[in-house]
């Protein structure tokens, strides 16, 4: 992708209404729009990356076994009455009514309606267990929408939901998401601590949070120290073993781990002072098993081996997308803007041309850009005639993992700069090796 014919509209100044690093980083580099409160447009550099988010998101689940499928964001409220959540809810579900009159709803979450989608096509226990997701816009009307798309009002879920003929069945399921979410969180560069959770409106009876901490993080979590250090469920983790899961669980639920809603402090107190713990954190992920909540008020049942009819035990499992990009920047940023991850970088690399116009500076820019993108790399070419410190600025800004910087002496004599972003390490090559570097 050529700058010089991209939408990347950079913004020179912090804006005001920005009050954490993330969201003021995502409106300089030109990654997202407010159109109202708590709403945003999502600009091409944004969604690139976004949409890298998803994709990670996607192959997890598939790998433990959860199969895609797209919901309506638009709900009848005849199933949230049925479910019993259409009063109990609260504000925060938008209420419409259609032409004809009849109440509708913009679903804060699926529940109900995968529930229905169940029930009306699974019969028998043979069909179990089954794992159902979909990456969807949300809307809650949050009384306070803040911080960008850390906390807004429409929003992009992943939201998974389990069916399974019992208890034991359930927790399997439950145990297969909270890997896959350990995978997830770990490919994307951050470190999620799994916690104890309080239910709130999903209501059942267990439930984590995935925390990753962070000094602008929302709420107070405590914790082990030894969390930091854990080992991430590999690459070739068997979701169909039991046993291998469920040790997995235990381990990442064996050490102290609370928010501040489920904080106990004299269980705190009893790990030794210091492998103590206290830090801000911010949720990026939340998985529930609720039992029969849903499945019983709407009939979502099934015959079981016995010939008997059974209501059957459900989980449902988030991860914010749009909030999970502000939270990797939090994580990962300095003074100059942000340091992506590669695995969720909106290019790979970045070519910076400190002389557009100049023959020589063209042509070898122009080589390495059709080598890189020719060997499967996302690269920007900056080719616009914007000053050196403004291209070195707008680089920085937008985190680009490489960037390579030809100049006018560097490549009279063959070479090129390589500057790595995160590191800020710099080193000097031939055309030739920074091509090969990252070609071969």
């Amino acid at each position: 992708m050529r700058l010089s014919r991209y939408f990347m509209p950079i913004l020179k100044e912090n804006p005001k209404e920005a009050e954490i690093v993330s969201h003021r980083l995502m409106l300089r580099a030109g990654m997202i729009r407010q159109q109202s409160q708590g709403i945003y447009s999502w600009l091409p550099l944004g969604k690139r990356v976004l949409d890298k988010v998803n994709a990670i998101i996607r192959e997890e689940q598939n790998r433990a076994g959860a199969i895609e499928l797209s919901m309506p964001t638009l709900q009848s409220a005849e199933l949230w009455q049925e479910s019993g959540r259409y009063d109990a809810y609260g504000k925060e579900m938008l209420r419409i009514k259609d032409r004809q009159d009849r109440p509708m709803l913009y679903g804060p979450t699926n529940e109900e309606m995968v529930t229905d989608i169940f029930r009306s096509s699974i019969k028998s226990y043979k069909d179990l267990p089954l794992n159902l997701y979909h990456i969807q816009l949300k809307f809650r009307d949050e009384i306070r929408p803040r911080f960008g798309t850390m906390r807004s009002r429409e929003f992009m879920m992943k939201d998974a939901y389990s069916f399974d003929l019992t208890p034991e069945g359930a927790e399997h399921s439950y145990n297969k998401m909270f890997a896959a979410y350990l995978r997830t969180f770990d490919r994307l560069g951050l470190r999620a601590i799994p916690m104890r959770a309080d239910t709130g409106p999903i209501g059942g009876k267990l439930s984590h949070e995935f925390i990753i901490l962070a000094d602008t993080g929302e709420s107070e979590v405590f914790c082990h120290k030894d969390f930091v250090d854990f080992d991430i469920p590999g690459e070739h983790t068997d979701f169909d073993s039991v046993e291998g899961l469920q040790a997995i669980f235990d381990k990442w639920t064996s050490l102290y781990a609370a928010t501040s809603e489920m904080h106990d402090e004299a269980a705190f107190n009893a790990v030794p002072e210091g492998d103590r713990l206290s830090a801000r954190g911010i949720e990026v992920g939340h998985i529930f098993y609720f039992g029969t909540k849903y499945s019983e008020p709407m009939g979502a049942k099934v015959q079981g081996p016995d010939g008997k009819e059974h209501f059957v035990h459900m989980g449902s499992y988030g991860i914010g997308p749009t909030r999970l990009v502000p939270a990797i920047i939090e994580a990962s940023h300095d003074d100059n803007g942000i340091i992506w991850p590669a695995s969720v970088a909106p290019f790979d690399i970045v070519v910076i041309n400190m002389k557009a116009g100049d023959q020589a500076c063209d042509d070898t820019c122009e080589l390495i850009y059709a080598a890189l993108t020719k060997a499967g790399k996302d690269v920007l070419y900056d080719d616009t005639d914007d000053r050196a410190g403004t291209k070195f600025a707008t680089a920085d800004l937008i985190g680009v993992p490489v960037q390579i910087i030809a100049g006018p002496r560097a490549v009279a004599n063959g070479e090129v700069e390589v500057k790595d972003r995160k590191t800020g390490a710099r080193e000097t090559m031939t055309i030739e090796a920074a091509i090969n570097r990252f070609v071969a």
